[in-house]
């Protein structure tokens, strides 16, 4: 990713090294403007919902931080005594983390990473979405399978989207002949910074236990947040 079009990699250098930043906007086709509070991007492990306390309390062995953004699970771990590798895509992200402390980032795409094993593999902050799309489930789980060590574990979180479309008395409107109702878009904009517009999924946990299953996993569910977020475990 090149610096141009790295918006929230900016956001979170501008934090780092001024203590403040500007908003960090996001925007998608089906929501009106969002924001992203930059702030929350560094909390400490006191700071984080039960969901990400949890999934840093069960982190095992060799540790991979995916989207590490601006290192903030990375160094609770590493304040933990744990062996972590935090990896992003984004230059400015990965700078920061070197500055602020991470002993082990990678400028790296996930799906690039070949001929490295995990004991554990972390996807926090709605991890699953870099899935992108319902039907890269397979992908993805194959691409799992080639990381994790024999009794890795993949700890991820997401949200199940229904709710958007739940009625008054309390049925779901979801069309079952569209697209999955968790595949969004998004870009985000810093300043003058704009990004390319991206896939993100949220996956319900049923759905994402029934593809774990067909690609030879178990998914179990370890948390529910308080807004139809989770965390789940998922393994061989």
């Amino acid at each position: 990713m090149k610096t141009d079009k790295d918006p929230m990699g900016a956001a979170i250098r501008d934090y780092y090294l001024k203590g403040k930043a500007s908003q960090l906007r996001v925007f998608s086709p089906d929501f009106d403007e969002d924001e992203m509070p930059v702030p929350t991007l560094f909390r400490n492990f006191k700071e984080m919902s039960p969901l990400e306390q949890k999934a840093l309390e069960l982190a095992k062995g060799k540790i991979l931080d995916v989207g590490a953004g601006s290192g903030c699970h990375s160094l609770s771990l590493q304040e933990m005594g744990k062996n972590v590798v935090a990896i992003d895509i984004s230059p400015l992200s990965v700078q920061t983390m070197k500055d602020r402390g991470v002993k082990v980032v990678k400028e790296i795409n996930f799906f690039q990473i070949e001929g490295e094993f995990f004991d554990t593999i972390l996807m926090l902050m709605n991890g699953a979405g870099i899935i992108g799309k319902i039907d890269k489930l397979p992908v993805f789980f194959s691409h799992i399978k080639s990381l994790l060590a024999p009794d890795g574990i993949l700890l991820l979180d997401s949200s199940d989207l229904r709710y958007l479309y739940e009625e008054e008395d309390g049925s779901f409107m979801i069309d079952l002949n569209d697209n999955y109702y968790g595949e969004m878009e998004f870009y985000m904009q810093y300043k003058d910074i704009k990004g390319d517009q991206f896939p993100w999924l949220y996956i319900d946990f049923n759905t994402l236990q029934m593809y774990a299953e067909e690609n030879g996993f178990k998914a179990e569910l370890i948390l529910l947040g308080d807004h139809y977020d989770y965390l789940a475990k998922i393994y061989r």
